[in-house]
């Protein structure tokens, strides 16, 4: 299935951000080093999030063997350790340098036979099929009109489980999403969209999907809705 109604525009911004200065800032963001507050507490957010989702999928005690699709994988964050816990792997990005990145750390830290089959892959390009798909913080690239025919893209790529997480609209987040944007700088992000969660959960739902579990993940600079979905 090939989606139709990505604006050009924030394709392309968001690749070339993230093989670019993105992927200088978020590759730092993703380690170990040293970075400043704001992004130390952004990489501590991200962490929580990615615990997460390994919490649940480590509680249903069927990970090993399981296979998995980690789309917009980026540096390989949630990938490496799904496939250190026995998952079969398949990770995507749009950006050939976090895909490169994210390779590296696996070849560095996994046995061979565990490393992640890695493909640098437009979200709408992706094919196959896996009992589960996760899809991390991607959605705040794409504005509303795009987020519906992701989501029933990965519907499709998904057997029995679809695991989201987006930054949620509300109010309180809408004005400090505000406040961000009188601090403009390329290396910072690209534009970034809030999605309110009635829709994405509407969007699912029409998609044959219900909604298992839900989590929140609130940092003071980096906040995350994720949501489970299961056939």
């Amino acid at each position: 299935m090939t989606l139709t109604n990505h604006r050009p525009d924030d394709k392309a911004i968001v690749r070339d951000y993230f093989n670019a200065t993105g992927f200088e800032r978020w590759q730092r963001i993703y380690g170990d080093g040293e970075v400043n507050r704001v992004q130390l507490d952004i990489r501590q957010g991200h962490q929580q999030t990615v615990d997460t989702v390994m919490a649940w999928l480590q509680a249903d005690g069927n990970l090993p063997g399981l296979s998995c699709c980690d789309a917009g994988c980026g540096v390989g964050s949630l990938a490496i350790p799904l496939a250190a816990a026995g998952a079969r792997v398949y990770a995507s990005d749009i950006s050939t340098k976090m895909i490169e990145e994210a390779r590296r750390r696996a070849v560095d830290n996994l046995p061979a036979e565990y490393v992640p089959a890695f493909e640098v892959k437009d979200l709408d390009t992706i094919a196959g099929s896996y009992h589960t798909v996760i899809c991390l913080d991607v959605l705040i690239h794409y504005a509303d009109a795009q987020v519906n025919g992701m989501i029933n893209h990965l519907s499709n790529l998904a057997e029995s489980r679809l695991l989201l997480s987006f930054a949620p609209k509300t109010t309180y987040y809408t004005v400090l999403k505000k406040i961000g944007e009188f601090f403009p700088g390329p290396s910072k992000t690209t534009r970034a969209y809030l999605h309110p969660e009635a829709a994405i959960v509407a969007m699912l739902e029409a998609a044959g999907w219900r909604i298992e579990r839900r989590s929140m993940t609130k940092t003071r600079f980096y906040f995350s809705r994720l949501l489970e979905a299961v056939r």
